[in-house]
C-alpha cells in the first residue's frame, strides 16, 4: 500500500518508540495525518464510531511500516468519556504508552439557522468540542506522564462569517479557546497543545458539499491551489517533532493564505441561497 505522505523531509524514525492517539483516525484528513506518523515510526490507535471503517484504516495504516503497531479502539463515540477513557486503557495495555494525541473527530453538515434545530446545534457542538476536551480528559495522565503534546483539527470558518456554518464555526471558535487555555494551564507540565486550521482540502467530504466551483475557489486563493491532506500531515510532522517544542497555544492555519481575504472568500451563491432560505418562514426547533 502506498501514502500520500512522503519522508524525504523528515527524519527516518523520528517518531521512534513513539504512540499517538487519534480520534477520528479512519477520516480523510486525520488519517494521512496518522499515517505520517507511523511512517515516520510511531505506532497508533484508531479511534472512532464506525468499526468496518476504522477497522479498514488500522489494518491499511499498519502496512505502511514493517513491525508498525496500529490498534483499532472502534465503536468510541468522544461524546463520552468513559468510552474514551477504555480506548485509552486499550492503547496503553497494548501498545505502552500515548506521547501524542490529535483530536479530530467531527461532524458537520450544511444548514441555514432557520432549519437548524437546537439538537442538531448541540450534536455538532457536542462531537467537536466536548469531544476534545474529552479526548485531552481521558489522555491527561498519559500525556503528563510523557510530557507529550496534543493537536486539535480546527476551522477558519469562525474567523469571518460563513453562513449554513453556524453550529461548526461555534464549535471550532471553542476548539480554539479549549486550546490556548490547556497550552496555559499544561504548559508546566511539559504538555504541548496547538491547533491545526484547514482551509479547503482537496478530497474531503467537506469541500465535496461546500465547493461548486472548484476552480473558482482556486482562483481565489493566493497560493492559487487547493490544499491536500499532506499539506496537513506535513504541519502535524512538525508540530510533534522537537523542531516545534517551543511552540504552544497557537492555531496554525494551512489555507494558503486564504483567511486573510476574509468572508470574499467563501462559495458562490452563498447570498441567493441566504436570500432563498430567509424568506421561508418554517425555524425547527
Amino acid at each position: 500500500m502506498s501514502s500520500k505522505v512522503s519522508t524525504e523531509v523528515w527524519k527516518p524514525d523520528l517518531f521512534k518508540g513513539k504512540v499517538v492517539f487519534v480520534t477520528g483516525g479512519a477520516g480523510s484528513i486525520c488519517r494521512v495525518q496518522t499515517e505520517a506518523l507511523v511512517i515516520l515510526g510511531a505506532d497508533a490507535a484508531i479511534v472512532g464510531r464506525n468499526p468496518a471503517k476504522t477497522d479498514a484504516a488500522a489494518v491499511e495504516i499498519a502496512k505502511l511500516r514493517p513491525g508498525a503497531k496500529v490498534i483499532l479502539c472502534s465503536n468510541t463515540d468522544v461524546r463520552d468519556v468513559k468510552l474514551i477513557a477504555k480506548a485509552v486503557e486499550k492503547t496503553v495495555n497494548e501498545l505502552g504508552r500515548i506521547d501524542f494525541v490529535i483530536a479530530g473527530a467531527a461532524g458537520n453538515f450544511l444548514s441555514d439557522f432557520n432549519h437548524l434545530s437546537s439538537n442538531a446545534f448541540k450534536s455538532v457542538v457536542d462531537i467537536d468540542l466536548l469531544g476534545s476536551y474529552n479526548t485531552v480528559k481521558a489522555t491527561f495522565e498519559q500525556l503528563r506522564k510523557n510530557k507529550g503534546a496534543v493537536i486539535f483539527v480546527s476551522a477558519t470558518l469562525h474567523y469571518y462569517g460563513i453562513p449554513f456554518q453556524v453550529h461548526v464555526g461555534a464549535a471550532k471558535a471553542g476548539v480554539d479557546a479549549l486550546s490556548n487555555a490547556l497550552a496555559v494551564e499544561l504548559g508546566p507540565l511539559g504538555i504541548r497543545c496547538n491547533c491545526i486550521a484547514p482551509g479547503g482540502i482537496d478530497g474531503t467530504e467537506g469541500m465535496l458539499r461546500l465547493l461548486k466551483d472548484k476552480q473558482t475557489f482556486i482562483d481565489k486563493v493566493p497560493l492559487h491551489r487547493m490544499g491536500t491532506t499532506k499539506d496537513i500531515a506535513d504541519t502535524t510532522v512538525f508540530l510533534f517533532s522537537p523542531a516545534a517544542s517551543y511552540i504552544t497555544g497557537t492555531v496554525l492555519v494551512v489555507d494558503g493564505g486564504s483567511w486573510h481575504l476574509g468572508s470574499s472568500h467563501g462559495g458562490e451563491g452563498y447570498p441567493v441561497l441566504i436570500k432563498q432560505k430567509n424568506s421561508e418562514t418554517v425555524t425547527k426547533l
